[in-house]
């Protein structure tokens, strides 16, 4: 369990570098071009999170998401205790993403975002990029196990423009991106909207997976052959 709490924390952590790191340096280059910005992040972040999904799933899952470790808890593919320290590690590995990403671009450690999210666009957005989310890995995992990270990064690139909240998707990495006042911020009072939306967008998720895999539910194999659907997460 301490190696996969380990993962977990590292590859949250990782992920975060690369949101907010990315984030910083497309300021940095592009600092009169909003949109160039963002591609320059959605670039480096969807390579980011293929490499890290490949480094840490033979060991943890690689869930980096607490979204995502629930739903194997409510599937029965996890323990409450295993679930807990895998969130856990997540919030941990995300403030420590941010701070350690501060750190390399030479910024003060604590900061606080003042980047304001809100409105009901914006948390329809975060809905609509969980629910893919959420589709694309499970439904990805049983058709094809090895093809799941680049599809599950695919998404997160894609989601970066075709939604209006710019698919964050995870409340951990919601929660580390309010401790930074970059490209990639959220204001601290923007991030309960946020996560409130996740999980919304998650229960959404469970009853459209429930509908299309039977079986899927309980932890079950929907389709005979399938490969595990624990191999490969976000």
């Amino acid at each position: 369990m301490h190696r996969k709490a380990l993962a977990e924390l590292v590859g949250t952590a990782g992920l975060v570098c690369v949101v907010v790191g990315s984030g910083i340096a497309a300021q940095r280059l592009s600092p009169q071009d909003v949109g160039l910005q963002l591609l320059e992040n959605s670039i480096a972040t969807a390579f980011g999170l293929v490499a890290l999904i490949l480094a840490f799933a033979s060991i943890s899952g690689a869930h980096f998401n607490p979204i995502v470790t629930a739903i194997e808890w409510l599937r029965g593919r996890l323990r409450g205790r295993e679930a807990l320290v895998y969130v856990g590690a997540q919030l941990v590995g995300g403030v420590l993403g941010t701070l350690l990403t501060h750190a390399m671009f030479e910024r003060p450690i604590l900061e606080v975002a003042t980047h304001v999210r809100s409105g009901l666009g914006l948390w329809l957005g975060e809905v609509v990029a969980t629910v893919g989310l959420l589709l694309v890995i499970h439904g990805t995992t049983l058709s094809n196990a090895k093809a799941a990270p680049f599809a599950v990064a695919a998404y997160i690139g894609a989601a970066y423009w075709f939604t209006s909240s710019t698919s964050f998707a995870n409340p951990a990495v919601t929660i580390a991106r309010s401790l930074s006042d970059s490209f990639a911020g959220i204001a601290p009072a923007s991030v309960p909207g946020f996560v409130l939306a996740q999980c919304v967008g998650a229960v959404l998720a469970w009853l459209l997976l429930v509908a299309l895999l039977p079986g899927w539910g309980r932890g079950e194999s929907p389709a005979a052959g399938a490969s595990d659907p624990r191999s490969t997460r976000c």
